[in-house]
């Protein structure tokens, strides 16, 4: 699968063009609001959200911006894993 980078959203679409996997973010006040995640059914259970999760992260460490989680997937990921993404987490 090939990860596309497009304005404010990455994604990956299969061989026809369908979206699979995608997490999108809003650019405020000099932090990305995460504001959105999904993976296709066919692709549940195999950690890509999580992959995408990671994907954006490294891109705010990047941008030298932090993260407003507001999707529930990704505010679920963030608190249950605070020591991993507390350095990136901009509600501290």
């Amino acid at each position: 699968m090939k990860l596309i980078e497009d304005k404010n959203r990455f994604y990956v679409n299969d061989e026809e063009g369908y979206l699979l996997a995608e997490v999108t973010w809003i650019e405020k006040n000099g932090m990305y609001y995460v504001d959105h995640t999904y993976v296709n059914e066919s692709l549940r259970g195999q950690g890509i959200a999580g992959k995408l999760v990671d994907v954006i992260v490294d891109k705010a460490k990047q941008d030298g911006v932090k993260i407003i989680p507001v999707c529930p997937y990704v505010v679920k990921k963030f608190d249950n894993d605070k020591e991993k993404y507390a350095f990136i987490d901009g509600r501290n």
